[in-house]
């Protein structure tokens, strides 16, 4: 599976753009600025129908526009689901409207039936931000993760989010009221313990099947000098968590928000040490130690992606070979050797660099000038 052809319409500063990609190695070369990262965001965008660095989809339209328009033609081999050999997947956004996403010209009648048809990773220079920043970053990113593998999960993911956020909504009705209705509470309760329970019992089951992919890409990358883990810390996963939650109810109605729950659930990334002890990474782990995790956590997100769906995600490298030291960009390079990897899409402000460190590997590699 790989994207042959992009469009580009009124997105981020491309007013119009046209690329044909080819099936292995495409390098996006130009000075900081002129559109590469935005590039991989449209890719991203077609894949997964949100932008990977926008919160909001308007804010990807083009400033002087009101619209904008993805277009690109993917090539799936013959024999999966859709029957065919090319897939056109077409998505746009109007200003004030509804988002449209479509296969061959013909909506979506949900936009989760696209997630995880055309699977994709990104490794990007903010990825650290898994390891320093908060637990909604962990969060998001297994969660992506499983909602690319799983539509079951999603789709109670999408549900838990929707009736937490009612909830919420009348928690805070009730403060300004200054009554509680807890029979309207007990509504949204008992389903969203249901699927706290299940969301939980699949997070978990995720992070153990991970687990070794994750620990081999880790050890691979550095040179095995310590052992990394991954912990998955959630209340649901307590047997007398369905009594605590409905105990909290005092507690949630005074603070007008939901206080337990599996969006309150985080992920611990921890390396254990030659003594047998383990160190949370976050404190003691150095920069390339973070790094080295954080590469590994792709990786293994592209092995899980790759197993579970029969194809190789596409892989977006942006800006990677100046955040990584020699070592570790001659480890990538020499799975891109071993044809690890299916279509990569790689940015780079230095094309020298890229076509020198891609010089011996055996692909057809093609480089895209943006930004002139």
């Amino acid at each position: 599976m790989h994207l042959e052809k992009l469009s580009l319409t009124n997105f981020k500063n491309y007013e119009d753009g046209r690329f044909t990609f080819g099936p292995q190695i495409n390098v996006i070369v130009g000075p900081n600025g002129s559109g590469k990262t935005n590039l991989l965001d449209a890719v991203y965008f077609l894949t997964l129908s949100k932008s990977a660095f926008q919160s909001q989809d308007t804010l990807t339209i083009n400033h002087d526009a009101d619209y904008f328009i993805i277009d690109g033609m993917f090539y799936k081999d013959a024999g999966d689901e859709t029957g065919q050999h090319r897939v056109q997947i077409t998505v746009s956004l109007q200003r004030g409207q509804r988002k449209v996403l479509m296969a061959d010209k013909k909506p979506y009648e949900k936009v989760s039936e696209h997630i995880g048809r055309f699977p994709v990773v990104l490794v990007a220079p903010n990825d650290t931000d898994l390891v320093r920043e908060h637990s909604e970053d962990r969060r998001h990113f297994f969660d992506g993760v499983l909602s690319q593998l799983d539509a079951d999960y999603l789709r109670d993911y999408l549900m838990y989010q929707q009736i937490l956020k009612q909830r919420n909504s009348v928690l805070k009705l009730f403060a300004e009221r200054s009554h509680v209705d807890h029979d309207l509470l007990d509504t949204y309760d008992e389903p969203m313990l249901e699927l706290a329970q299940r969301i939980h019992n699949r997070r978990a089951q995720f992070v153990n099947e991970f687990l070794p992919q994750f620990r081999a890409h880790y050890a691979y990358l550095s040179d095995a000098r310590e052992q990394a883990d991954i912990v998955y810390e959630s209340e649901a996963g307590n047997p007398d968590f369905a009594a605590q939650f409905r105990q909290n109810r005092r507690r949630d109605v005074a603070l007008q928000r939901t206080t337990m729950g599996i969006h309150k659930d985080d992920y611990s990334f921890l390396l254990g040490m030659p003594d047998g002890s383990t160190t949370a990474l976050k404190k003691f782990g150095s920069q390339g130690q973070q790094k080295t995790f954080v590469i590994a956590l792709k990786l293994g997100q592209f092995e899980q992606l790759k197993q579970e769906k029969g194809i190789k995600p596409i892989l977006l490298l942006d800006d990677i070979f100046d955040k990584l030291d020699d070592i570790r960009i001659g480890k990538l390079i020499r799975l891109m050797e071993d044809q690890t990897f299916g279509q990569l899409i790689i940015t780079d402000a230095r094309p020298e660099r890229t076509a020198q460190l891609l010089d011996g590997v055996q692909a057809d590699v093609r480089f895209f000038r943006v930004g002139q």
